[in-house]
Protein backbone atom coordinates (compact mmCIF):
# COMPACT_ATOMS: atom_id res chain seq x y z
CA UNK A 1 0.00 0.00 0.00
CA UNK A 2 2.88 2.71 0.65
CA UNK A 3 4.30 1.69 -2.30
CA UNK A 4 1.27 2.59 -4.35
CA UNK A 5 0.86 5.32 -2.28
CA UNK A 6 4.05 6.99 -3.11
CA UNK A 7 3.91 5.98 -6.85
CA UNK A 8 0.22 7.84 -6.84
CA UNK A 9 1.96 11.03 -4.92
CA UNK A 10 4.76 10.44 -7.54
CA UNK A 11 2.53 11.24 -10.23
CA UNK A 12 0.56 14.20 -8.43
CA UNK A 13 1.43 16.81 -10.79
CA UNK A 14 0.54 14.99 -13.56
CA UNK A 15 -3.21 14.30 -11.99
CA UNK A 16 -3.47 17.84 -10.74
CA UNK A 17 -2.98 18.79 -14.55
CA UNK A 18 -5.18 16.20 -16.06
CA UNK A 19 -8.28 17.38 -13.74
CA UNK A 20 -7.94 20.70 -14.33
CA UNK A 21 -7.87 19.92 -18.07
CA UNK A 22 -10.79 18.35 -17.45
CA UNK A 23 -12.34 20.37 -15.43
CA UNK A 24 -12.21 22.58 -18.09
CA UNK A 25 -13.21 20.72 -20.98
CA UNK A 26 -16.68 20.51 -18.66
CA UNK A 27 -17.55 23.90 -17.95
CA UNK A 28 -16.78 24.79 -21.70
CA UNK A 29 -18.72 21.47 -22.94
CA UNK A 30 -21.79 22.47 -20.34
CA UNK A 31 -21.82 26.07 -21.59
CA UNK A 32 -22.13 25.31 -25.50
CA UNK A 33 -24.62 22.90 -24.90
CA UNK A 34 -26.83 26.02 -22.62
CA UNK A 35 -26.14 27.87 -25.87
CA UNK A 36 -26.97 25.29 -28.32
CA UNK A 37 -30.52 24.68 -26.47
CA UNK A 38 -31.32 27.91 -25.28
CA UNK A 39 -30.55 29.83 -28.89
CA UNK A 40 -27.66 31.89 -27.15
CA UNK A 41 -25.42 33.98 -29.24
CA UNK A 42 -21.75 35.12 -29.09
CA UNK A 43 -21.98 38.59 -27.50
CA UNK A 44 -19.77 41.16 -28.29
CA UNK A 45 -17.28 42.96 -25.77
CA UNK A 46 -16.87 46.59 -26.83
CA UNK A 47 -14.42 49.34 -25.53
CA UNK A 48 -16.61 52.48 -25.70
CA UNK A 49 -18.55 51.57 -22.69
CA UNK A 50 -22.01 51.15 -25.02
CA UNK A 51 -24.07 48.45 -23.26
CA UNK A 52 -26.64 47.63 -26.03
CA UNK A 53 -28.90 44.32 -25.79
CA UNK A 54 -31.19 43.79 -28.66
CA UNK A 55 -34.26 40.59 -27.89
CA UNK A 56 -32.64 39.80 -24.09
CA UNK A 57 -34.00 37.18 -22.23
CA UNK A 58 -33.55 35.88 -18.61
CA UNK A 59 -32.51 32.42 -18.80
CA UNK A 60 -34.11 31.06 -16.00
CA UNK A 61 -37.34 32.79 -16.19
CA UNK A 62 -37.74 31.57 -19.63
CA UNK A 63 -37.11 28.44 -19.64
CA UNK A 64 -40.16 28.41 -16.85
CA UNK A 65 -42.49 29.98 -18.87
CA UNK A 66 -41.98 27.41 -21.40
CA UNK A 67 -43.88 25.27 -19.49
CA UNK A 68 -46.74 27.02 -19.02
CA UNK A 69 -49.04 28.91 -21.59
CA UNK A 70 -47.53 32.29 -21.26
CA UNK A 71 -43.92 33.00 -23.07
CA UNK A 72 -40.96 35.03 -22.22
CA UNK A 73 -41.42 38.19 -24.48
CA UNK A 74 -37.79 39.71 -25.18
CA UNK A 75 -36.77 43.45 -24.69
CA UNK A 76 -34.19 45.56 -25.65
CA UNK A 77 -31.64 47.26 -23.29
CA UNK A 78 -29.14 50.54 -24.56
CA UNK A 79 -26.97 52.19 -22.19
CA UNK A 80 -23.69 54.51 -23.10
CA UNK A 81 -21.15 56.56 -21.16
CA UNK A 82 -22.78 59.88 -21.91
CA UNK A 83 -26.28 60.63 -23.00
CA UNK A 84 -27.72 57.86 -21.14
CA UNK A 85 -25.94 55.90 -18.76
CA UNK A 86 -28.77 56.13 -16.51
CA UNK A 87 -31.94 54.27 -16.78
CA UNK A 88 -35.42 55.30 -14.78
CA UNK A 89 -37.70 52.29 -14.79
CA UNK A 90 -41.01 52.65 -14.24
CA UNK A 91 -44.24 50.56 -14.49
CA UNK A 92 -46.49 48.25 -12.60
CA UNK A 93 -46.33 45.93 -10.22
CA UNK A 94 -45.45 42.46 -12.04
CA UNK A 95 -44.64 44.31 -14.83
CA UNK A 96 -40.85 43.06 -15.02
CA UNK A 97 -38.85 45.38 -13.89
CA UNK A 98 -36.93 43.33 -11.39
CA UNK A 99 -36.53 40.76 -14.05
CA UNK A 100 -35.24 42.93 -16.40
CA UNK A 101 -32.59 44.18 -13.91
CA UNK A 102 -31.34 40.66 -12.80
CA UNK A 103 -31.43 39.94 -16.85
CA UNK A 104 -28.96 42.23 -17.61
CA UNK A 105 -26.86 41.46 -14.59
CA UNK A 106 -27.33 38.03 -15.70
CA UNK A 107 -26.32 38.62 -19.55
CA UNK A 108 -22.83 40.89 -18.26
CA UNK A 109 -21.52 38.17 -15.98
CA UNK A 110 -22.15 34.92 -18.81
CA UNK A 111 -20.55 37.04 -21.74
CA UNK A 112 -17.48 38.17 -19.14
CA UNK A 113 -17.19 34.78 -17.44
CA UNK A 114 -16.78 33.46 -21.66
CA UNK A 115 -20.47 32.33 -22.77
CA UNK A 116 -23.08 32.77 -24.77
CA UNK A 117 -26.01 35.13 -23.02
CA UNK A 118 -29.86 34.59 -24.03
CA UNK A 119 -30.10 37.55 -26.89
CA UNK A 120 -30.33 38.18 -30.38
CA UNK A 121 -27.31 40.32 -30.34
CA UNK A 122 -25.23 42.19 -27.08
CA UNK A 123 -22.45 44.69 -27.49
CA UNK A 124 -21.05 44.72 -23.63
CA UNK A 125 -18.38 46.53 -22.05
CA UNK A 126 -16.19 45.12 -19.39
CA UNK A 127 -17.73 45.94 -15.78
CA UNK A 128 -15.55 45.73 -12.79
CA UNK A 129 -18.51 44.93 -10.60
CA UNK A 130 -22.15 44.16 -10.20
CA UNK A 131 -23.47 46.05 -7.29
CA UNK A 132 -27.25 45.10 -6.49
CA UNK A 133 -30.48 46.62 -4.21
CA UNK A 134 -33.05 44.31 -4.52
CA UNK A 135 -35.77 43.12 -1.77
CA UNK A 136 -36.02 44.19 1.53
CA UNK A 137 -34.54 42.46 4.34
CA UNK A 138 -33.89 43.44 8.42
CA UNK A 139 -31.41 41.86 11.11
CA UNK A 140 -33.20 43.16 13.51
CA UNK A 141 -30.98 41.06 16.47
CA UNK A 142 -28.22 43.79 15.23
CA UNK A 143 -30.69 46.68 15.79
CA UNK A 144 -30.70 46.94 11.96
CA UNK A 145 -34.09 47.65 10.66
CA UNK A 146 -35.67 47.11 7.05
CA UNK A 147 -35.00 50.91 6.45
CA UNK A 148 -31.53 50.82 7.78
CA UNK A 149 -30.39 48.10 5.61
CA UNK A 150 -31.31 49.43 2.60
CA UNK A 151 -29.59 52.38 3.29
CA UNK A 152 -26.30 51.20 4.39
CA UNK A 153 -26.21 49.24 0.79
CA UNK A 154 -27.27 51.92 -0.65
CA UNK A 155 -24.61 53.55 0.97
CA UNK A 156 -22.03 51.54 0.31
CA UNK A 157 -22.75 51.25 -4.05
CA UNK A 158 -22.39 55.00 -4.00
CA UNK A 159 -19.17 55.32 -2.32
CA UNK A 160 -17.62 51.77 -3.84
CA UNK A 161 -19.28 51.72 -7.83
CA UNK A 162 -17.08 53.05 -10.78
CA UNK A 163 -17.71 54.37 -13.99
CA UNK A 164 -16.86 50.72 -14.88
CA UNK A 165 -19.59 49.26 -12.52
CA UNK A 166 -22.97 47.82 -13.32
CA UNK A 167 -25.70 49.37 -11.09
CA UNK A 168 -28.84 47.58 -10.26
CA UNK A 169 -30.87 49.34 -7.87
CA UNK A 170 -34.97 48.56 -7.09
CA UNK A 171 -37.68 50.38 -5.44
CA UNK A 172 -34.89 52.75 -3.43
CA UNK A 173 -36.64 54.21 -0.44
CA UNK A 174 -39.48 52.04 0.00
CA UNK A 175 -38.45 51.52 3.77
CA UNK A 176 -39.73 55.24 5.08
CA UNK A 177 -42.61 57.94 4.30
CA UNK A 178 -43.81 58.71 0.91
CA UNK A 179 -41.90 61.86 0.61
CA UNK A 180 -38.77 60.75 2.44
CA UNK A 181 -38.58 57.85 0.26
CA UNK A 182 -39.32 59.60 -2.49
CA UNK A 183 -36.28 62.47 -1.40
CA UNK A 184 -33.81 59.38 -0.94
CA UNK A 185 -34.39 58.74 -4.66
CA UNK A 186 -33.95 61.89 -6.27
CA UNK A 187 -31.11 62.45 -4.16
CA UNK A 188 -29.23 58.80 -5.28
CA UNK A 189 -30.18 59.12 -8.87
CA UNK A 190 -28.63 62.87 -8.90
CA UNK A 191 -25.37 61.79 -6.92
CA UNK A 192 -25.01 58.79 -9.94
CA UNK A 193 -25.69 61.07 -12.62
CA UNK A 194 -23.18 64.15 -11.11
CA UNK A 195 -20.47 61.91 -9.14
CA UNK A 196 -21.09 57.88 -9.87
CA UNK A 197 -21.34 57.62 -13.48
CA UNK A 198 -21.99 54.06 -13.33
CA UNK A 199 -24.54 52.37 -15.61
CA UNK A 200 -27.42 52.11 -13.63
CA UNK A 201 -30.72 50.79 -14.30
CA UNK A 202 -33.08 52.52 -11.52
CA UNK A 203 -36.47 50.60 -10.79
CA UNK A 204 -38.80 52.62 -9.22
CA UNK A 205 -42.82 53.11 -8.72
CA UNK A 206 -42.28 56.89 -7.91
CA UNK A 207 -42.77 58.45 -11.38
CA UNK A 208 -41.75 61.67 -9.87
CA UNK A 209 -38.22 60.65 -11.15
CA UNK A 210 -39.03 60.74 -14.94
CA UNK A 211 -38.61 63.87 -14.28
CA UNK A 212 -34.87 64.20 -13.95
CA UNK A 213 -34.45 63.12 -17.43
CA UNK A 214 -35.21 66.47 -18.83
CA UNK A 215 -33.00 67.67 -15.71
CA UNK A 216 -30.28 66.33 -15.63
CA UNK A 217 -27.51 64.43 -18.23
CA UNK A 218 -27.47 60.77 -18.64
CA UNK A 219 -30.63 60.09 -17.48
CA UNK A 220 -33.25 58.18 -19.76
CA UNK A 221 -36.87 56.63 -18.95
CA UNK A 222 -37.91 53.17 -19.40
Amino acid sequence: FQELRAFAAAQAARIRSTAQAVAELGVVAALAEVAAAGRYTRPRLVESGEMRILGGRHPVIERLTEREASRFIPNDLSLDNDAAFIAVITGPNMGGKSTYLRQTALIAILAQMGSFVPAASANLPLVDRVFTRIGAADNLARGRSTFLVEMTEVAAILNTATPASLVLLDEVGRGTATFDGLSIAWAVVEHLSSETKSRTLFATHYHELTELADLLPGIKNV
